[in-house]
């Protein structure tokens, strides 16, 4: 569970959706990300190992740089947790449309 929360905590910041949202077009450098959202590189990076420490992001190497990368896999537990939800609230739904359809329950007061 510590992962999940990790992993909706990290999502709860609109900085960081941004900075997954451009990770998704593809690797970028700490400057790179931070054009762009306007924050200091401090706070990019501040950010950035929030995202780490949550397996949504990892850092490669490439000469001096240490370009950031989308971790797919990484949102594979809220994944999981919001389809066990989505199936939970189905099911009920389908319950409850079974029994407004059978004509012996209309008398129910």
């Amino acid at each position: 569970m510590q992962t999940l929360d990790a992993q909706f905590a990290a999502l709860a910041d609109p900085q960081r959706r941004a900075i997954l949202a451009r990770l998704a077009r593809g690797e970028a450098t700490v400057s790179e990300l931070q054009r762009p959202l306007g924050i200091s590189q401090p706070a990019v990076s501040r950010h950035l190992k929030l995202l780490e420490q949550a397996g949504l992001i990892e850092q490669s190497r490439a000469a001096q740089a240490r370009p950031r990368r989308l971790r797919p896999e990484g949102l594979d537990a809220a994944r999981s947790w919001i389809a066990e939800l989505r199936d939970l609230w189905s099911d009920s739904f389908d319950r409850l449309d079974e029994f407004l359809a059978d004509p012996a329950n209309g008398d129910i007061e």
